[in-house]
C-alpha cells in the first residue's frame, strides 16, 4: 500500500517532519514537484545547453536528456537519488565534486549509440539532512554549468601528448610497486588480480573475468594506463575517491554479472602520465579499498 506523505510520517516510530520543499528549491536553484503518494520531491532540468544528435536526428531533451534528483524521508534524515546527464569532458570533474560533497556515485554508462557529442549518465545517491543533500546537488549542477560556460562545445579529446606508435614500458619498477610479476608484450605491461566469488554454485575468479587489472602502454615518461576494478559494493566509493584524487579518469561503472555472491561491481578507468606515477595511483586505490592481495589468483 502506498501512503501519503502525512500517513507515511505517522507510520514511523520516530518523529517525521514533511520535506521542506521550499528549502530544496532554494538550495538547488530549481523548482521541483512533490509526489505525495510516494513522499518524493523531485527537481530536474533538461540538458538543452548543447545540441545532441543521434544517428543524424537532433534529440529533444524530453526524449531522455533530463537531469534529476529525488528526495524522500524527512528533513533531518533523507535519501536522495538522481541521474545526471553529462558530456565526456564533464564526467570526471563532476564526479569529483559529487564525491567531495559526500555523495555516492553508483553507476556511469551510456544510453545511446551514434550520439554526437557522446552522452553519459551518472547515478548519484546520498543519505543526510535535506539541507546537506540539496547543497551537494547544487554544487554538482553548478560544476556542469561552470564547464559549459568555459567551453560551450563539449570536448571530444583528452588533449594530451601523443603516445607514439611503439611502447617501451619498463616492467621492473611497476612489478615492484604492485608486488606482482606483470605480463609483458610488445613494450606494454599488464597486471591482473582476481576476486573470488560464486555464481550459480560455480566458483569464479580471475580467468573467467572477475578481476581488477591495469595495462600500461607508451613510454616510462609518457604513458597511459587503462583497466577495470572489480569491487564489492562497500569498496566502490573508496576506490573511486582514491583514483580521482590522483587524477585518474573513470569512464564506466556497471555490473558484468547477475546472481553472483558477493555482488561485484566493475568500473573502468583511464589515466595519462609517467608510468610509475600511474602505477602508484592504481596501487593507492587497491590498498585504500582493501583490494591489494585480495586473492591468491594474482599473477606473480
Amino acid at each position: 500500500m502506498i501512503l501519503s506523505a502525512a500517513l507515511y510520517c505517522a507510520s514511523l516510530s520516530f518523529a517525521c517532519a514533511a520535506l521542506d520543499t521550499a528549502k530544496i528549491d532554494e538550495l538547488t536553484g530549481l523548482k521541483g514537484k512533490l509526489n505525495e503518494k510516494e513522499n518524493v520531491y523531485k527537481v530536474s532540468f533538461p540538458r538543452s545547453d548543447a545540441k545532441v544528435v543521434i544517428d543524424g536526428w537532433t534529440m529533444p531533451p524530453f526524449m531522455g536528456l533530463g537531469t534529476w534528483a529525488g528526495f524522500t524521508g524527512e528533513n533531518e534524515r533523507a535519501l536522495m537519488m538522481g541521474d545526471t546527464v553529462l558530456f565526456e569532458d564533464e564526467v570526471n570533474p563532476v564526479m569529483s565534486v559529487a564525491l567531495d560533497q559526500g555523495l555516492s556515485v553508483t553507476a556511469l554508462h551510456n544510453h545511446f549509440f551514434f550520439d554526437q557529442p557522446k552522452v553519459y549518465f551518472m547515478h548519484l545517491e546520498g543519505q543526510d539532512s535535506v539541507d546537506k543533500l540539496a547543497m551537494a546537488v547544487r554544487k554538482v549542477y553548478d560544476k556542469i554549468k561552470e564547464i559549459r560556460a568555459a567551453n560551450p562545445t563539449p570536448r571530444n579529446t583528452f588533449a594530451q601528448k601523443s603516445l607514439g606508435e611503439k611502447s617501451s614500458i619498463s616492467p621492473a619498477p611497476l612489478n615492484e610497486i604492485f608486488g606482482l610479476q606483470g605480463e609483458a608484450k610488445d613494450g606494454m605491461v599488464k597486471f591482473s588480480i582476481g576476486h573470488k566469488a560464486k555464481m550459480h554454485d560455480f566458483e569464479i575468479g580471475n580467468d573467467i573475468g572477475v578481476n581488477t587489472w591495469a595495462a600500461f602502454a607508451g613510454s616510462d615518461d609518457n604513458a597511459m594506463v587503462d583497466g577495470d576494478f572489480a569491487v564489492e559494493e562497500d569498496q566502490l566509493q573508496t576506490a573511486l575517491k582514491s583514483l580521482r584524487r590522483n587524477g585518474i579518469d573513470i569512464v564506466a561503472i556497471h555490473s558484468h554479472m547477475t546472481h553472483e555472491q558477493p555482488r561485484i561491481l566493475f568500473f573502468h578507468y583511464w589515466g595519462r602520465g609517467p608510468a610509475k606515477k600511474l602505477a602508484e595511483a592504481i596501487q593507492d586505490a587497491l590498498v585504500a579499498s582493501g583490494l591489494s592481495g585480495v586473492s591468491t589468483e594474482a599473477q606473480r
